[in-house]
């Protein structure tokens, strides 16, 4: 077991750079991290694995069938990856996400308003979980009477978020 040691934090530039995925099916893995989502794939290793990003970035995703050609989703109440979570600028994108989620036919899993953050949830064809949200300006998060962060999950009103596509100021 490993021991817990007080050391000074980690520093505060670092991000979560990218997540490696092992999928069972190359090509329907990047018909939704591509085709749904729209993610851009940046390069492919034959049909064995390929490299997805936003923006221009080397990548964000990789897929690789390496070890899990054909294979199926662990099964329920096991460890592994709960979900992974892509972050969008604005209310506005992650209402593009939500609308290009819905075309697809995809089911959401859940939908959340955290306070500090709009969240989807769903899965991916592989099962592994993916979370789409957008996180309101630190200035709007809610906080206790003592400063402290203070969290919550709500519903979220998908109509509303739908209509962030049409409004200039979200």
């Amino acid at each position: 077991m490993t021991q817990s040691v007080a050391v000074k934090p980690i520093a505060p530039g670092v991000r979560v750079g990218h997540v490696h995925l092992k999928v069972a099916d190359l090509e329907r893995a990047i018909a939704f991290y591509h085709g749904v989502l729209g993610f851009e794939v940046t390069q492919r290793f034959g049909r064995q694995a390929a490299f997805l990003s936003a923006g221009g970035y080397h990548h964000h995703i990789g897929l690789n069938t390496w070890k899990s050609a054909g294979g199926r989703p662990p099964a329920p109440g096991t460890t592994g990856l709960y979900h992974v979570a892509f972050l969008h600028p604005t209310r506005r994108e992650l209402s593009d996400a939500l609308a290009r989620v819905l075309r697809a036919g995809v089911e959401l899993d859940g939908a959340a308003d955290h306070g500090v953050s709009e969240v989807l949830y769903l899965r991916d064809p592989d099962g592994n979980g993916v979370e789409l949200y957008w996180d309101r300006p630190q200035s709007a998060w809610p906080r206790t009477a003592q400063g402290e962060l203070a969290m919550y999950t709500r519903a979220l009103d998908l109509d509303g978020l739908l209509s962030a596509s049409e409004s200039p100021t979200e």
